[in-house]
């Protein structure tokens, strides 16, 4: 469990600044955060629930993590262990959304809006998503259908949660609900919590993930069934074609950006010293040595100094120092939008 933890909460520490994509309004924030447990619908669902795999084992937070309130990690979508899966199942019956859809013109239009794809290929869009079960509590902006249209809201998915990613990893389809998603959007001020709750659930744990730089034919994802890991091809919708694969070879990347501040050294009073007699001078030709009594009181006289930090969880203030040295490609770590 430690190699898997190590996996994935390697990222980079961000404020709260998140990009959007497609065809949703920049006001989607609203100063709320619905929180969306796993296997339920939540509000004004596309469609039926298409999830056929929606559990996973947590990552188990930090007993002490620091609860940050605007802070959040950024993790690319082409990090092994970031999702998960059991081996030869795919989360999501794509061909049952194909047909949800299509049985519903306005809701196929209003869900092809959103993806940036015209309402005829969205067939074709869904297809070459990839199934997957997300491992880490995870920010998005989730869309409901009301009124005839999508209605953007800023969300966190619950770990377990199945869902469809697109080829650079992002997370594109809530398959509970059939609801389209997109990346996050910024807020400004410190979000009001809504809807559902979980015991395991610490803002310093969610992550949004960023678009890998490059097409990911193969994801790496974990099956805590079989305590295995597994290489799930790209728009595999059946999982017919998971292979078992290796660990990662570096399944613990440094953290690109830190706003952990070392502690100050701890000053320590004075130590009182009984005045030690020094021995009469000798003339002897022969050198002399200190006595065990003075090497106690040398060591006992020299102040400490101790500092400890902890780079898997970001402290509250917001990061301002990069550091270039990840253990995986440069480009995935130069994805840090300034001032989330």
């Amino acid at each position: 469990m430690a190699l898997i933890t190590g996996v994935v909460v390697a990222g980079v520490v961000l404020g709260v600044v998140l990009a959007r994509s497609g065809g949703t309004s920049g006001t989607a924030s609203g100063g709320a955060l619905f929180l969306q447990a796993a296997n339920k619908p939540g509000p004004d669902p596309f469609t039926e629930s298409t999830a056929k795999d929606s559990s996973t084992t947590p990552v188990t937070p930090a007993a002490n993590a620091p609860e940050s309130a605007n802070v959040t990690r950024g993790v690319s979508g082409s990090t092994p262990g970031l999702y998960g899966g059991t081996r030869n199942t795919a989360s999501c019956d794509v061909e049952k959304q194909v047909k949800a859809l299509q049985a519903e013109p306005a809701k196929n239009k209003a869900f092809a809006f959103v993806e940036g794809v015209q309402p005829s290929a969205v067939p074709a869009y869904l297809r070459s998503l990839t199934p997957v079960q997300l491992r880490m509590d995870t920010r998005v902006t989730n869309h409901g259908y009301r009124g005839g249209a999508a209605t953007p809201y800023q969300a966190v998915l619950q770990t377990g949660t199945a869902v469809l990613v697109d080829g650079h990893g992002v997370p594109r389809v809530r398959c509970a609900c059939g609801n389209p998603l997109t990346p996050a959007v910024a807020q400004q001020t410190v979000p009001r919590r809504t809807g559902d709750t979980w015991a395991s659930y610490r803002s310093v744990n969610v992550v949004v993930v960023l678009p890998a730089t490059t097409t990911i034919d193969v994801f790496v994802i974990y099956d805590p069934h079989l305590d295995e890991w597994v290489g799930r091809h790209r728009g595999d919708s059946d999982g017919r074609r998971d292979e078992k694969t290796y660990p990662p070879a570096k399944p613990s990347p440094a953290v690109s950006v830190s706003s952990a501040s070392p502690k100050p050294p701890v000053s320590k009073p004075p130590v009182s010293k009984p005045p030690v007699s020094k021995p009469p001078v000798s003339k002897s030709p022969y050198p002399s040595y200190p006595s065990s009594s003075d090497v106690a009181s040398s060591d006992a006289s020299s102040p400490s100094t101790s500092s400890s930090s902890d780079p898997e969880y970001p402290s509250s203030e917001p990061a301002t120092t990069a550091d270039t040295s990840s253990s995986y490609d440069a480009p995935e770590s130069a994805l840090t939008p300034p001032g989330y």
